[in-house]
């Protein structure tokens, strides 16, 4: 078995799209309409999925077989509400500098300081939510000043 990505269902695309491209500092990938798009970072795959896609354009939809709602049904999944109990982990190499950059995007929603947990080694990092509310974390090398 293979990593093949992480997609994300989204409610607004374009501002996901726009969000992922600026907290990534790069272009998008790959792009399907306004339905699929991949941002392949180092071969970490995030995609984005228009979950209201489909029920907007059920005329270039072709399926076989049975549907499974608890997975199949994009409107139900878009509306639900978002337990957040997946993190989209980035690692940066100088962490005061990424927490700056995220800062002057003003694109970081529930921003937290940059935190500090021990548990079996020093961990410093920072989290914030993206436009559909999943947890962002991201860690890296720290200097805490003094």
């Amino acid at each position: 078995m293979r990593y093949g990505s992480i997609y994300l269902v989204v409610k607004d695309f374009n501002k996901s799209l726009d969000f992922y491209e600026k907290l990534l500092d790069m272009k998008v990938s790959a792009i399907n309409g306004e339905r699929f798009a991949v941002f392949n970072n180092d071969g970490l795959n995030i995609c984005l999925f228009n979950g209201y896609y489909d029920a907007e354009h059920p005329e270039q939809m072709e399926t076989i077989g049975e549907s499974y709602p608890i997975y199949d049904d994009s409107l139900a999944i878009v509306n639900s509400a978002n337990n957040r109990k997946v993190f989209i982990n980035l690692g940066v190499p100088d962490l005061q500098e990424e927490y700056d950059r995220i800062v002057n995007l003003e694109i970081a929603t529930e921003l937290t300081p940059i935190r500090y947990l021990n548990v079996f080694s020093p961990y410093w990092y920072f989290t914030f939510m993206d436009p559909d509310g999943n947890p962002i974390e991201i860690t890296g090398g720290y200097q805490e000043e003094n």
